[in-house]
């Protein structure tokens, strides 16, 4: 995966902050630089405000000028291929893995879409799909970037240990995603970093951990969470990945490419002549389609507001 673009931008931030020490960790580091004290709960705010803006695009300050489309922009380019990841968080494609043979349409979008987290927020509330995504991924990238006060879950922190599955290739099984798919998720997460003042070394640093991760067909199983031991990471599985130097294959499931669940949530994304099972998909009742049609739009016109300065979701973990 390529960080030119990503390097570029991070240079543009010039010396707004110095160079991180290597004994400190990039959340430890940057919840100081930015928020003056590294406690869980500034910990906490610095990956909504990075995740939420690698999700929407750019919302809040601080930031240092570099603009964000979010992974769930719908215009979205990488390397010259246009990307649309919106149909796999919206329900227009069945392609959340929830334990059957075949993925299942879920609506992350359920409680605010963009609104919430225009607000330094997950959700409206505490108990939807949308919440249980966003607070998965607070608690992810704080786990890759090194956050010392994260954890446990047992309520005396503000800022809890990683709670969803620990093999993103089983979370992510049913998406069949590609390289560019992967690689615009990757980038927006760069960038976001970036748009705070996150140094290029940084930014390059974040970006191949993540290539290594989630970028390579078959790649063997690999410990992100040390509590929950070595798992398949990959979340490239498309044919067109490049392919693990040390590929074990043999543990991944061939790749399906997911079916439509709603045509209009799709926008041409998925396999639309692949029968759906009547348990696999959420329903698709013109009420339904019609609230997902309106959370969609809800959270792609966030985005766009975003990006001109109206007013910061991958992995369903």
């Amino acid at each position: 995966m390529q960080f030119k673009t990503l390097a570029i931008l991070a240079a543009a931030v010039g010396t707004a902050l110095a160079q991180r020490p290597a004994n400190i960790s990039i959340c430890d580091y940057y919840t100081t630089a930015l928020l003056k004290n590294n406690t869980a709960a500034n910990q906490y705010t610095l990956l909504t405000l990075v995740v939420n803006t690698a999700v929407i695009g750019n919302y809040t300050k601080p930031n240092v000028g570099i603009s964000v489309p979010g992974i769930l922009a719908t215009n979205a380019t990488y390397n010259g291929t246009a990307v649309n990841l919106l149909p796999y968080f919206d329900g227009g494609l069945a392609s959340s893995n929830r334990g059957g043979a075949n993925g299942v349409a879920i609506n992350f979008l359920d409680d605010g879409a963009a609104v919430p987290l225009m607000n330094n927020m997950p959700a409206n509330g505490t108990s939807s799909n949308q919440y249980m995504l966003l607070t998965h991924l607070y608690q992810y990238f704080g786990v890759l970037l090194g956050c010392s006060m994260q954890g446990p879950n047992n309520g005396s922190t503000p800022f809890s240990a990683y709670q969803g599955q620990g093999s993103q290739y089983n979370v992510h099984k049913f998406m069949d995603l590609n390289p560019y798919q992967v690689g615009y998720f990757i980038e927006q997460v760069g960038m976001a970093a970036a748009s705070f003042g996150v140094t290029t070394a940084d930014v390059t640093a974040v970006g191949m951990a993540l290539t290594k991760l989630f970028d390579y067909r078959c790649a063997p199983p690999t410990t992100v969470v040390p509590a929950q031991g070595a798992q398949l990471q990959s979340i490239c599985i498309d044919s067109t990945c490049p392919l693990s130097p040390n590929a074990t294959c043999a543990a991944y499931a061939p790749a399906v490419q997911p079916a439509v669940a709603n045509v209009t949530l799709a926008m041409g994304e998925g396999n639309s002549s692949k029968p759906l099972n009547g348990s696999s998909t959420m329903s698709t009742s013109p009420a339904m389609a019609t609230k997902n049609v309106a959370a969609s739009n809800s959270f792609a016109g966030g985005a766009m507001a975003a990006v001109v300065g109206a007013a910061a979701l991958a992995f369903a973990l």
